[in-house]
């Protein structure tokens, strides 16, 4: 999905949400308001920890970063764990990179 096209459609899902009345409770932004971490699934088996921050560190400082990758290949799993310094850039990063293709593969985050 092109990048403009997710912001527009998380803007309209927002202001559904706002005029039916969903309380902030239902939202996973409160649930995970306490964590700067953040999970992401479907890398490109090709992308290295550095290729990762460059994408995410468009939201803010990432601090710490873990690619899971095979123990006995260390070739990447395809999933990483990523940490910001500030949580506020978890919810950026989720709500505009949620979907979106990095080499090819829809992320998932």
């Amino acid at each position: 999905m092109n990048p403009l096209t997710n912001v527009k459609n998380i803007t309209k899902l927002n202001e559904t949400e706002l005029k039916l009345g969903v309380t902030e409770k239902t939202s996973w932004h409160k649930k995970y308001k306490d964590s700067a971490w953040i999970f992401i699934g479907g890398l490109d088996y090709q992308l290295t920890e550095g290729d990762v921050i460059c994408v995410f560190s468009q939201y803010g400082e990432v601090v710490n970063i873990n690619l899971i990758r095979d123990k006995k290949t260390g070739k990447s799993k395809g999933y990483c764990f990523l940490c910001y310094e500030d949580q506020r850039s978890t919810v950026l990063s989720v709500d505009n990179l949620n979907g979106i293709s990095v080499s090819c593969l829809p992320l998932l985050s």
